[in-house]
Order: C-alpha cells, then structure tokens, then sequence
C-alpha cells in the first residue's frame, strides 16, 4: 500500500480539531512536516502531535522529500499559490474551503492541475457526512416530491473579535485575505451542498451591505439564484444580528412536503409532510473532516474515487463572486 505522507501548510484552529487529527488516524497516512510563518507555532505544533520536522517557508516544506502530499490550511488568498506551487512539484494537494478568493484564482488552479496531472482535493467535508447524506437520501426518495423551492436563512451576533479597535481584525473579515467578509467563509458549505442536491447554480445576483460599521466588509447578504434544473432559491445572511435572531437553516420546499436542516450546528433535520412532522437527530463523526479525508488517501493510494475536486468546487466561487458583485 502506498504511503500517503502529509505536509501542512497552516496549523492553525481547523487543523486542531476538525481535520488535522484524521490524517493520522487514516491506514497508510501519516503527518510527516508542518509549516506556519511562526517559529513559535509551527514547532509549537509539531512537538504537540509528534510531527518530525516543522518548517517556516512553505517551498521548503513542499521540497521536502519525504512530503508526498501537501494540505493547505491557510486564508483563502494564499490557497491558489500554495496549491500550485505543490502540484509543479508534482505532489497532490487538499485544500481548506473556500478554494480560493476569487473564481479568476479557483480556474488558475483548474488550468495546473490539468496540466500537470496532479489532482486537487477541496475540504467541502459536509458531502460526506452522516447528516447531510439522510437530507440527500430524503430528496432523492422524493419523500418531499418534487422540490419546488430552496430558503437559506442565516443569523448570527458579531463575535467578540469584530469589535476590535487596535487594527487587529479577524482575517476573515478582511476582503483581501479571505474574499470577502463572513458570507465567504461561512456560506461556501451552503451553496456546495444545495448544488451537490440540485447541479450548478446558473444565475445569482445580490444586494451586499455593512450594516453594523465594525469592519469595511459585507456584513449582511440577500441573494437570489437558479440551478441548472431551473430550481429557484434565495438567501440571506446577517453576522451582525441580535441574538435574538439567530439562525443556521435551509428549507427544502416539496410539493409533497418540507424539510429543514441546520449547516452548523446540526439541529435536528425536521421532516414535514402530510403524515405530520418528524424529527431525525444524525450524529457525525468526532473529527468533521474524516470521512473526506479518507475518501482522499483511498484516492492518492488507488483505491477509490474523492469527487471533491478542484472543479467541483469552483462553481461555488463563481456564486459567491457573482452574488458579492466581484464580475
């Protein structure tokens, strides 16, 4: 069996609990570098999880040839580079969501990759998780009928951080670094699931405003789009709302019935239909990112197919660009 040995680049919070732990626990996978621009992390970090060797240069770690494969876990504005810099290497490349911060940057990975042969991997992890796959098998056995309409609905206080006044804003609030405000960071999982149900959003315009004054990005979002089935939906999104307006939902209208589902927090999926409602509470997995990230390595060991590629991803980007007004 081929051994898939994994250099990070990025060892900040995701990787501490969501993804990092996985690549470890997978059979023919193991952590063999890691790279921050901190000393003080990245040997941090290694020491921690009993990693060999740390690095502060990204190339360095990518020229290091024992690192047969490269995970990006950085901001979005860096993930383009890193990504190409390790398929010319000819490593293979998982990348954190959202792929890049433009759509201009996802099809520049899409032209390398090709070129190269060398497959980039997306961590769009809600595809293969336990509660997301009962939403699929319910819309797919047309217990709701036909799906006639799709509602995004999300609310959510500013976090403590946004308050910030010494300059030293989260990144993801940073359009520069992350894209875009908290809508390009939170609403990527969203649209990549609605589009797995439904094919490729077509047509998506938007309003965008800052509303609550803390940052320069978007803080608050209403969007209307279409799949390539001809299936309408709308969203809308606001991080600078009263707590008591807090929500994480997506209705799924049938002409049969309805089903609502959180993205976040995983409330529990309720069913509705003319036999009443139901309530499904689905457990996933402890580390989030599992169920890709083996789906990955079965893939780089030849086993098996991880259709969560570069590709499938970047349409995502193309609606949050189009929604935001970046074409």
């Amino acid at each position: 069996m081929k051994i898939i040995k994994w250099g990070f680049i990025g060892c900040g919070e995701v990787t501490e609990k969501k993804s990092g732990p996985a690549f470890s626990q997978m059979e023919g996978s193991s952590v063999v570098a890691v790279m921050s621009r901190s000393e003080r992390r990245a040997r941090s970090y290694a020491e921690r999880n009993g990693i060999a060797r740390w690095y502060t240069d990204a190339q360095e770690l990518i020229d290091d040839p024992e690192v047969n494969a490269v995970y990006i876990a950085t901001p979005p504005s860096s993930h383009a580079t890193y990504a190409i810099m390790a398929m010319k290497a000819g490593k293979p490349v998982y990348v954190e969501k959202p792929l890049a911060a433009t759509y201009e940057d996802c099809a520049r990975v899409n032209r390398v990759s090709e070129e190269t042969g060398i497959p980039c991997f997306v961590a769009y992890y809600r595809r293969y998780l336990p509660y997301f796959d009962k939403v699929r098998q319910l819309v797919d056995r047309g217990v709701i009928g036909k799906v006639v309409n799709v509602q995004v609905r999300f609310a959510v206080p500013p976090r403590e951080e946004d308050y910030a006044r010494d300059g030293q804003l989260p990144w993801r609030v940073q359009p520069d670094i992350a894209g875009g405000g908290y809508f390009y960071d939170m609403a990527p999982h969203q649209l990549d699931f609605l589009q797995q149900l439904f094919g490729v959003i077509t047509e998506a315009r938007g309003i965008r405003a800052n509303r609550g004054g803390l940052y320069e990005a978007e803080d608050t979002v209403s969007a209307c789009f279409e799949f390539e089935n001809g299936l309408p939906g709308s969203g809308s999104w606001c991080f600078v709302a009263h707590e008591s307006a807090r929500e994480d939902r997506i209705d799924l209208v049938g002409d049969r019935g309805s089903v609502s589902f959180s993205v976040f927090d995983f409330q529990p999926i309720r069913l509705h239909t003319s036999y009443g409602e139901e309530s499904m509470a689905v457990p996933n997995p402890p580390v989030v990112q599992a169920p890709i990230i083996k789906s990955v390595v079965e893939h780089l060991q030849g086993i098996g197919v991880c259709e969560c590629t570069s590709v499938s991803a970047t349409p995502v980007n193309w609606v949050l660009d189009r929604i935001l007004g970046k074409f």
